[in-house]
């Protein structure tokens, strides 16, 4: 969704109460701005319903609301009012991604195209890896590639200096978001904390069933029928983070394991893109252990 520094986008949170989406709209049209875009989700049934009121706007604003500050004065009194959790985005501002890969590149390969061909407005100022494989590739686009090691079964002290590098690099290029684009190395608590909300995951979404490796292998084996991929937000609890998007495609008797894993890799690359794309559109919205997702 490409911007211009007239455009913004308004993300909120707040607990369900009539009149926010009037105080929003309102306040919008008498400062000049016009809505090109609004949705709105009230999570309210279910046994596990929190109560809470989620909005996503985009909207132009004229030349004196062309700033975060103006408008966050602007709201003000409304989010004060409906104890809002509100954020503008304008949408001039690119975000920054570090994205970080081990040996399987296939997902690294298509953001990377989607990136060279505007299909995803983000900047990549680095690209991070525990092994050389993908050196080439990136340096061919420009992209600074920075290899921090981790010897199999190595000690906790390296793990830490091998992540105090990963938080140096992101703060130094003030990575907005990091896409673990089939990284194969568990982040530690503290990481996992710093990048909260800021750091997507993929994986098949064979789990709990076929752990470890080799689990298309594993699949083949059990004559699974549909195949998926899963796209999260990381947390400690590994591969339980907020889930973004999720797909699936069927399978049958007729192909191989390695046909399995070729359709595996296929949803993979599709489901992280949605994923990051959303994330970056401000589409994504926490919402305790799920996700509002405004397509």
């Amino acid at each position: 969704m490409p911007g211009n520094a007239r455009e913004f986008v308004l993300t909120l949170a707040a607990r369900d109460a009539k009149g926010i989406v009037y105080a929003v709209s309102g306040l919008l049209y008498q400062a000049g701005c016009n809505i090109i875009d609004s949705q709105q989700f009230g999570d309210l049934e279910g046994d596990d319903a929190t109560g809470l009121f989620f909005m996503r706007v985009h909207f132009d604003a004229p030349a004196h609301l062309r700033g975060r500050g103006e408008l966050q004065t602007l709201f003000e009194h409304a989010r004060q009012q409906y104890a809002m959790q509100i954020a503008f985005h304008p949408l001039a501002e690119r975000a920054r991604v570090m994205l970080m890969v081990s040996r399987h590149g296939h997902c690294l390969n298509d953001l990377l195209f989607r990136w060279r061909s505007g299909q995803l407005a983000v900047d990549i100022p680095a690209i991070v890896s525990n092994h050389e494989d993908f050196r080439a590739l990136v340096e061919g686009y420009g992209i600074a590639f920075h290899h921090l090691p981790l010897a199999p079964g190595g000690d906790a002290a390296a793990k830490r200096a091998q992540e105090q590098a990963l938080r140096e690099i992101a703060e130094r290029e003030r990575i907005d978001l990091v896409v673990l684009a089939r990284y194969m190395q568990i982040l530690g608590p503290e990481l996992c904390s710093a990048w909260a909300g800021r750091a997507i995951n993929i994986h098949h979404s064979f789990l709990p069933s076929f752990k470890g490796a080799k689990p298309y292998a594993q699949a083949h084996a059990r004559g699974v029928k549909l195949i998926g991929a899963t796209a999260h937000y990381v947390t400690a609890d590994l591969d339980e983070g907020p889930i973004i998007e999720q797909d699936v495609e069927r399978v049958d008797h007729t192909l191989s394991a390695d046909d399995f894993a070729a359709v595996g890799r296929d949803i993979e690359s599709i489901v992280l893109a949605r994923a990051v794309r959303w994330h970056v559109e401000h589409r994504v919205l926490l919402n305790g252990h799920k996700t509002v997702v405004f397509r």
